[in-house]
């Protein structure tokens, strides 16, 4: 019984709830005044014995090289409690906090998250490519790829399927052939579809001398983290794909599309080229439009075709 008061103590609760806790939950009952005894001759006190500063300073500092960084000096103080058993003032906390951790203390005054900051060395450091699927229920598949550094588009095609690995790998080598250039790092979701242009991109820097050659020159990763292109479709559905996505949908509703293939078929037929077209305007219009500096980005702001064959300006 006395185990578990101890524990409720060091938990922070009352003596009070501790009493409560103990006839609710342990049928056991005991007056407010004999718990008071039995934890003041355990060695348990509310106002006295606190621990010394040096104790307690290194129990932060223990915190600190862990998630305990992103504690607040309330968080921090139930874990001293808590963990190592200590007893100490939670204004002591406070100010102990504010010499140990003055950068935790000024980001948590700040009130919002600090985003890890994007790097890219130049043009063509990384490519991003990924695939869209909000027009797969209608049979158009859209695949598309970004340089990590200009954001310029490097290509944003619509097709029958973003899933096979040669009409994927057909679109990279199309782009590469085209741009005269292999880019340093390829990046791609863990999909099936990208393992033939993974390893074509290992291929082609297999004989180079830098650090990235050969096998290092690919990085596989969630589609969360791919955030150049993640963040690049959000912007696309805005301004784009929502009109298409409405279109098809209102012609399902109307009951001319039964999501069969011979359906997806047919409006593939008629829309593929017109979607493809718009795609191109779309590619064009971004990479002349000029991209305000972020402060989450070491990459500079500016027009991304001007980023990406002009990147000494």
């Amino acid at each position: 019984m006395l185990q578990q008061c101890i524990q409720y103590f060091n938990a922070g609760h009352s003596y009070a709830v501790i009493v409560d806790m103990m006839s609710c939950l342990y049928d056991v009952h005991i007056s407010l005044r004999p718990l008071k005894i039995k934890l003041n001759d355990a060695g348990f006190f509310r106002r006295k014995d606190f621990s010394s500063t040096n104790v307690i300073i290194r129990a932060i500092r223990l915190e600190l090289h862990g998630p305990g960084q992103l504690f607040g000096y309330r968080t921090m103080w139930q874990v001293l409690k808590q963990n190592y058993n200590l007893r100490v003032k939670r204004d002591q906390v406070m100010n102990l906090l504010r010499e140990l951790n003055p950068q935790g203390c000024e980001r948590r005054a700040r009130r919002r998250f600090i985003r890890k900051t994007y790097h890219s060395m130049g043009p063509n450091y990384m490519w991003h490519v990924d695939g869209y699927d909000k027009l797969k229920p209608f049979g158009l598949a859209l695949s598309g790829c970004i340089d990590g550094f200009s954001r310029k588009v490097l290509w944003l095609v619509c097709g029958p399927t973003n899933n096979d690995p040669t009409v994927i790998a057909h679109y990279f080598l199309s782009c590469v052939r085209n741009l005269g250039v292999t880019p340093m790092r390829l990046r791609t979701d863990c999909g099936t579809e990208n393992g033939t242009m993974a390893a074509i991109q290992c291929t082609l820097r297999h004989h180079h001398n830098d650090y990235y050659s050969g096998a290092s020159s690919h990085m596989y990763g969630s589609s969360t983290n791919n955030q150049r292109i993640e963040s690049w479709w959000s912007i696309f559905r805005k301004g784009r794909c929502q009109f298409w996505m409405e279109l098809l949908a209102d012609l399902r509703d109307a009951g001319y599309f039964n999501g069969s293939h011979e359906h997806q078929c047919l409006l593939r037929y008629c829309f593929a080229d017109v979607i493809q077209r718009d795609l191109d305007e779309c590619v064009t219009l971004w990479n002349n439009h000029r991209i305000c500096p972020s402060r989450t980005a070491s990459c500079p702001g500016g027009v991304p075709n001007e980023l990406y064959y002009l990147p000494q300006r």
